[in-house]
């Protein structure tokens, strides 16, 4: 870490105005100074692994909780995802359709 500077990007400014709209600088996120806890060249801790999207908090919401679907496929009972070794997106059938209940639902 090292002491807080003037930000090298915006000098200072947190970043540039657009008629009444302010654009945050990139680099300093909006401070106008890097440094200390806000160092931009420490990388950032790795994120941790993403909880499948069925366990995202959001439906813990008393509206959302209340969905009648499926949680993994949200109701449309296909699934999508990116095959990363021939870069293209695959559909296959939900848990929901194939088994007639699936675990993201419970």
């Amino acid at each position: 870490m090292s002491d807080p500077i003037t930000c090298p990007e915006c000098d200072g400014e947190g970043g540039q105005r657009l008629g009444r709209l302010r654009i945050a600088c990139r680099f300093c996120h909006g401070r106008g100074w890097v440094g200390a806890e806000h160092e931009p060249a420490e990388p950032p801790p790795p994120p941790a692994e993403r909880p499948p999207a069925w366990e995202h908090r959001i439906w813990s919401d008393s509206a959302t909780a209340a969905f009648p679907g499926c949680r993994y496929c949200l109701g449309t009972e296909t699934v999508a995802h990116v095959d990363a070794s021939t870069r293209t997106l695959v559909m296959t059938p939900c848990g929901c359709r194939t088994a007639g209940s699936s675990p993201a639902s419970a």
